[in-house]
């Protein structure tokens, strides 16, 4: 499979978890957000983001450390969506749009696009991939990443340093993309 492959088969996915809404088991019961069945809700359902993803207790990895030198993950991730022709599209606030083309370093796990032990493309994940098939969370906890040189593929996090775009119609779902990046420390 190629890299655009991958890359649109893991968009379509976040972009069908951001969807996807999930009916209580029993009718009457209450969902297991603890909110009001969806029936009893006054405002049509909007879809929301997922958030940074899930951490699992049981991951072998460790979580992110916070640093106060990079952009934080909550700050990507709280964000509202959508519903447009069909399509789910992000609405950024300002925290975000003030990332907007200027050079952010962001700390993550490396989600790899291509074959091989040294990346020049992958997405940039807010919690570590629990298995091969399954996405972190949805693309508001992804950022596609492109290098100036290949970065060695690790399981550890990494922080990345480049030009941070924010996207607002992007043909695979993302919402944020780094260029030009490079290992940062």
């Amino acid at each position: 499979m190629n890299t655009k492959s991958l890359l649109l088969c893991a968009s379509l996915l976040a972009s069908f978890m951001a969807s996807a809404q999930l009916s209580p088991p029993v009718a009457g019961a209450k969902p297991a957000t603890g909110g009001t069945p969806p029936a009893a809700s006054a405002a049509p359902a909007v879809p929301a983001g997922q958030g940074a993803g899930v951490h699992s207790p049981n991951s072998p990895f460790a979580p992110l450390v916070d640093r106060a030198d990079v952009v934080p993950w909550s700050v990507l991730t709280d964000l509202k969506t959508q519903t447009v022709k069909n399509k789910i599209t992000p609405v950024f606030n300002m925290s975000q749009m003030a990332l907007n083309q200027k050079t952010q370093k962001v700390q993550g796990f490396m989600m790899p696009l291509e074959p091989g032990d040294k990346q020049r493309h992958f997405l940039l994940t807010s919690v570590p991939m629990s298995c091969s098939f399954c996405l972190p969370g949805g693309p508001e906890s992804m950022i596609e990443v492109r290098t100036k040189t290949p970065i060695k593929y690790t399981l550890e996090p990494v922080v990345v340093e480049g030009k941070f775009a924010v996207l607002n119609d992007d043909p695979y779902g993302l919402y944020y993309r780094i260029t030009d990046a490079a290992p940062a420390k």
